[in-house]
């Protein structure tokens, strides 16, 4: 899932859950989809575990923050 790093392990849910969702908006997410996929991605829950209508919001969300925030080819 986007958005993931190594500190998630040590950060409460409730902090990484404003980290993403800040993320998200600021990339042009709504922010009803940005606080769905938020509480999706902080729960840490694997791609299995998820319906399909959480797959489709958390890769909606992220393709969007991943568009914003891809690097420059050079």
């Amino acid at each position: 899932m986007c958005l993931a790093t190594s500190s998630n392990f040590f950060t409460p849910v409730e902090e990484r859950e404003k980290i993403f969702c800040t993320e998200l908006v600021q990339c042009g997410v709504s922010y009803e989809k940005a606080v769905l996929a938020t509480k999706i991605l902080a729960s840490g829950q694997a791609d299995e575990l998820l319906s399909s209508s959480e797959i489709k919001v958390v890769k909606d969300a992220c393709e969007k923050w991943f568009v914003q925030n891809k690097p420059y080819k050079r």
